[in-house]
């Protein structure tokens, strides 16, 4: 980077990360005790995948007490890290600073621009040790580049290193999270946020994206703040109906607002939603609120389940990831951090009916009608089949789980209708997991004269429906009346005789 004050344009907030104050300096001849020293700093707080430049902007001599306490750099000369084309020498600058904001100056004067590294190391989990430097002062940040479109930010700070030192690690980077609320229609509970939850087709199903803000927003002068979300070809989001808060005040969307929406149809049919505050230091600003780790921005809307939602375990996925500003570096512009998606996933079900007869086989010229319990207890028709001659297999799709009642409403001719079948369809499905599933599905039958079983992969619930054949009565003129003639006849010939006998035996 040209100059430090492009390279430190956020270095206003320049941590000295000793737990002590400035070291003192002395002027060019000093005659103490110095020491040429070979020093450790170790960094806290460190995570893998940073890789660390260190530039040397001051040296010099080191002189401490016995005791090790007041330290004092003396023969101040601008170090290897640093280029300086002012006029003053490096022990004058140097003995102005007495007070971060000095050294805040010092960083913006156009006078420096960055030379070479003293050191490059990659980072370790929990700790990384830099070891073999002279005392002065260093400059220690990110390699330019090393964490565009990653989940973490770049570093920067200053320590003074005046001995083995440990300074703690100033990044910090936001988090998003998605969530859906589960309600069941049968008994009208609806669920806090989750990460799953089941709809019929044709419902309104809410979302919510929360992305918080990283502890070190103060080191920035502007801060980019995007929602990627990306919903399955099953969802149907109506554009510009969201609603977003920061720190919980509305925040306008559109042409005219602070965040702007675009909508992009994908090939495979799902649809990609971004919500962009191009500075959402100035939009806090606007708003009257604070902006610090413990504010959060919250998007709200809702989505339809259509006719394209997968049924069973596959379910209709929905994912969210945050694009935001991560170099304090350069104030905020240009580098950009990237969280790693979140995904909640909505799912639905389909009950199959299939028509049999007493001899389970196949049998046509039947319809049906299936109704959904409400929470009032009164039944909701949610699809009916018509009558038609040659179908034996009815299936309602796009299911949530509850209480349903099955009626045959035409039934086959010769066959006895069967009385109303009362059903409940449960579901298993993560409610806190970074990638739901449906763990089971079940069917809890009240009618276990016919069979009734789930599965949950396919996420059915299928039905073998039972008719019998009503009792067949004889027709007028047939076989059975001519045998009702007959042996009534018989009856008659057979009293005629007896009552011949009786009158022979009385004579």
């Amino acid at each position: 980077m040209k100059h430090l004050k492009k390279l430190a344009a956020l270095l206003l907030a320049v941590v000295m990360t000793m737990a002590m104050s400035m070291t003192a300096f002395a002027a060019d001849g000093d005659t103490t005790t110095t020491t040429a020293g070979n020093y450790k700093l170790t960094l806290n707080n460190t995570a893998e995948g940073h890789t660390y430049e260190v530039y040397q902007i001051f040296t010099g001599d080191l002189k401490a007490d016995a005791d090790g306490s007041n330290k004092v750099l003396s023969n101040v000369k601008w170090g290897t890290g640093v280029t300086y084309t002012g006029t003053k020498t490096a022990a004058e600058v140097a003995e102005s600073l007495k007070t971060e904001a000095d050294l805040t100056s010092l960083l913006n004067e156009d006078d420096f621009k960055l030379a070479t590294a003293t050191k490059t190391v990659q980072s370790s989990k929990v700790s990384t040790v830099i070891d073999g430097l002279a005392a002065g002062y260093y400059l220690v940040k990110d390699k330019d580049g090393t964490q565009d479109s990653k989940s973490d930010a770049y570093t920067k700070f200053i320590v003074q290193v005046v001995g083995d030192t440990e300074a703690n690690v100033k990044s910090s980077a936001p988090t998003v999270e998605k969530k859906v609320k589960d309600t069941n229609d049968s008994d009208g509970t609806t669920t806090d946020w989750q990460d799953s939850a089941d709809y019929d087709i044709g419902d309104s199903v809410p979302y919510q994206i929360t992305g918080s803000i990283p502890s070190t927003i103060a080191d920035y002068t502007t801060y980019k703040y995007e929602f990627t979300d990306t919903m399955s070809k099953g969802l149907t989001y109506t554009a510009n109906t969201a609603t977003i808060t920061v720190g919980g005040k509305a925040a306008k969307i559109g042409d005219n607002g602070s965040f702007t929406e675009a909508t992009k149809t994908n090939d495979d049919g799902s649809t990609t939603v971004t919500w962009s505050c191009t500075d959402l230091k100035a939009l806090a600003k606007t708003l009257g609120v604070p902006l610090d780790a413990n504010t959060k921005v919250v998007v709200t809307y809702s989505a339809q389940l259509n006719k394209d939602a997968v049924i069973g375990a596959k379910g209709n996925p929905n994912t969210v990831y945050l694009t935001f500003s991560n170099n304090p570096n350069n104030g905020g512009e240009g580098n950009t951090g990237k969280t790693p998606e979140d995904k909640n996933i909505v799912f639905t079900y389909k009950t199959v009916v299939n028509k049999v007869d007493q001899d389970q086989k196949p049998l046509a010229g039947a319809a049906f009608k299936l109704e959904k319990k409400q929470s009032d207890g009164k039944y909701t028709e949610v699809r009916r089949f018509t009558l038609s001659d040659d179908k034996t297999t009815f299936t309602f799709t796009g299911l949530d789980d509850g209480d349903y009642k099955l009626t045959e409403t035409t039934t086959p001719a010769g066959y006895n209708t069967i009385n109303p079948i009362e059903f409940t369809i449960s579901a298993d499905h993560d409610v806190k997991a970074d990638d739901p599933k449906l763990k089971k599905l079940t069917v809890t039958p009240a009618d276990t004269t016919n069979e009734i079983n789930a599965d949950t992969d396919k996420g059915s619930v299928t039905a073998k429906v039972i008719n019998k054949k009503g009792s067949v009565l004889p027709s007028t003129g047939g076989v059975g009346t001519r045998m009702f003639y007959v042996f009534g006849g018989c009856l008659v010939a057979a009293a005629v005789v007896l009552l011949a006998l009786k009158k022979r035996k009385d004579a």
